[in-house]
């Protein structure tokens, strides 16, 4: 178990953790919540021992692997599938050596240790990582550095999940995720075999995959049993009775003060004044739970245009001549709240760029009002933001004719107070960063706001705030989310970008996410008759063989492993000797190794038979 025992922490001068404690059992899942800037980061870097406490204890097992997501991978040219199986050091480091171990008694044991933990099916498991978290086959044979950023943060969290550690530390992980990786990431954590502490503000991922909370709030760790839901309830609960306990207490000491202010001057009374002001004094102040000051959004009001605002006819858009998008016949009103579902690559970010003016249709009518203005938040332009400058100088430079007055309260209006608003962007939070170019994007007035991804860093109380602003809001909504929340209770309207088409989902979100959940089924094949089979491509075929050639390099190793124990027990003096546990010992290995080799010929044969197949095909 993870066992954190009065634990203080500071950082220059300012505590964040004051004699805290919680015990976390082995196995169990639990998201760690609080407001952004309490120190939920930092706790993780206290359990990894990356900061040194100020008083108390963290403790964990003997030998417990612990294991998080500290950076992206780096852009080399390791394919994304070695980059995760490197990631087991230990399985690594066997495979390494079993290339070079010469001694029958070490290589037995190099093959039984990889017997135990599943080595010879780890490219498999790792291959279905990365595809959960939306790599396709082949971009997983494809070096890191293709990818962006963002990506590869997707590859540093496959690995640290491949690798299993003891305690997996998760600080938002479906901040660089699509819908349908947070979805995938959300059973995968629900059957994660060892603990999970995950800090996380997606709603739906703190009710469908944890079964606790670990509370950070006024320096203090409080855990609940159950998922979010449950402990917002709770903590709903037991603030009314600290509350409902605070005012019966101020009416006790009122009277306790009438009595002595009425009575302290008259003799008679004097000893029972006395009395009450020792009362008092003894009386423990049970203190009000402070309402942290609460989260808003304000968003700015559109004068309202004629419908449509925005209608396509038989459009197309792509890139470099090439079309995503196909026979685009939509139409988006003012008060449409839209959200677009759809698999990573099948197309939002393009229907998102034709729609905000930011890609020209190839074809087809795209047809627009006159008087229309368009919002766009995407994540990219947080990370965009001038680091040296303040959100007051980035909106001095938009709007240098409006007084700073003026600028503040807008700032305000997105809960960016006079200290934020004179701090350099480079310092503030991801929350804060994000509500900047929230009201940038949203300074106009626009008449259709188009949010791709807008909760990524933004806390649970933001999230609510932001779900308020767009009820209360009087443009339409394009929304692209992986919250399933959000969607919830702001989308109305559903569209599915899905096979280079747009169209309206007619079912509800529960029903997207099933669907995301099932494997697709192969399909039925047609009654007509069919045309020829597709021809294996040269690289599938390539592919074939390179793993028929890795299979048959496994059974040699093996093979050779057997050749050296089959020596050994040939030994007479192994037998002379009389050493009843040593040759049981040998013999056990031997048979260990047997059934690797077994099951390593099990494999080569499949992939000589796959390989065959190919290229008869071909």
């Amino acid at each position: 178990m993870l066992r954190i025992d009065d634990i203080s922490y500071s950082v220059e001068g300012r505590p964040l953790l004051e004699h805290a404690s919680a015990v976390i059992p082995s196995g169990h899942k639990v998201g760690l919540v609080g407001r952004n800037g309490t120190g939920k980061t930092t706790l993780f870097r206290l359990i990894r021992g990356e900061l040194t406490l100020d008083t108390g204890e963290i403790t964990l097992p003997r030998g417990a692997r612990i294991g998080g997501v500290s950076q992206e991978v780096p852009g080399n040219e390791v394919s994304l599938l070695n980059t995760v199986l490197a990631a087991d050091t230990e399985r690594a480091g066997l495979m390494a050596e079993a290339e070079t171990a010469t001694d029958p008694g070490r290589i037995a044991e190099i093959q039984t240790r990889l017997a135990d933990i599943d080595a010879w099916s780890a490219e498999a498991r790792a291959s279905s990582i990365l595809r959960g978290l939306g790599f396709t086959e082949p971009e997983t044979h494809q070096p890191c550095s293709a990818f962006s950023g963002g990506w590869r943060m997707r590859v540093a969290l496959a690995a640290v999940l491949f690798s299993q550690p003891d305690l997996l530390l998760l600080d938002e992980p479906t901040n660089y995720l699509d819908l349908e990786g947070a979805l995938w990431l959300e059973a995968y954590l629900a059957r994660y075999p060892h603990t999970v502490l995950i800090v996380s503000h997606d709603r739906g991922l703190l009710n469908r995959a944890v079964g606790g909370i670990l509370h950070l709030e006024d320096r203090k760790l409080t855990f609940y049993t159950g998922p979010y839901d449950q402990f917002a309830r709770q903590r709903a609960e037991k603030r009314a009775l600290q509350a409902a306990a605070a005012r019966k207490q101020d009416a006790k000491r009122a009277h306790l003060e009438s009595f002595v202010n009425r009575f302290k001057a008259k003799a008679s009374k004097a000893k029972q004044a006395q009395s009450r002001v020792k009362m008092l004094e003894k009386m423990e102040t049970i203190r009000v739970p402070e309402d942290a000051a609460r989260t808003v959004f304000t968003f700015p009001t559109p004068e309202e245009l004629s419908p449509p605002i925005v209608a396509t006819e038989g459009a197309s858009v792509g890139y470099d001549g090439t079309a995503v998008l196909r026979g685009l016949s939509l139409r988006i009103d003012q008060d449409d709240r839209i959200a677009l579902l759809g698999r990573n690559g099948e197309g939002k970010s393009t229907l998102s760029k034709l729609l905000a003016g930011r890609l020209e249709a190839m074809d087809g009518t795209l047809t627009a009002s006159n008087k229309l203005r368009i919002g766009f938040f995407a994540q990219h332009q947080v990370d965009e933001l001038r680091v040296e400058e303040t959100p007051l100088q980035h909106l001095l430079r938009v709007r240098p004719d409006e007084g700073q007055a003026r600028l503040r309260a807008r700032l305000a209006g997105f809960g960016l107070m006079a200290a934020q608003a004179e701090t350099e962007v480079g310092r503030l939070s991801g929350g804060q960063k994000a509500r900047l170019s929230l009201l940038l994007a949203t300074l106009d007035a626009p008449h259709l706001l188009i949010l791709d991804e807008p909760t990524n860093h933004l806390d649970i109380e933001s999230r609510e705030a932001l779900v308020e602003a767009l009820t209360a809001y009087t443009g339409a909504v394009i929304l692209v989310s992986h919250d399933m929340h959000l969607l919830s209770l702001v989308a109305d309207r559903l569209w599915l970008v899905k096979d280079g088409h747009v169209a309206p989902y007619e079912d509800d979100l529960e029903a997207y996410r099933q669907m995301l959940l099932t494997p697709d089924k192969p399909r039925k094949p047609k009654a007509a008759p069919e045309t020829a089979p597709k021809r294996p491509s040269r690289d599938a075929i390539l592919a074939l063989r390179a793993e028929a050639r890795k299979c048959e390099e496994r059974v040699k190793k093996i093979t050779e492993m057997q050749e050296k124990l089959s020596k050994k027990l040939a030994d007479p003096a192994l037998y002379e000797d009389a050493k009843a546990g040593e040759l049981e010992t040998w013999n056990r290995k031997y048979a260990e190794v047997m059934d690797g080799l077994d099951r390593a010929e099990a494999m080569w044969m499949a992939a000589l038979e796959k390989l065959e197949k190919a290229e008869k095909a071909a």
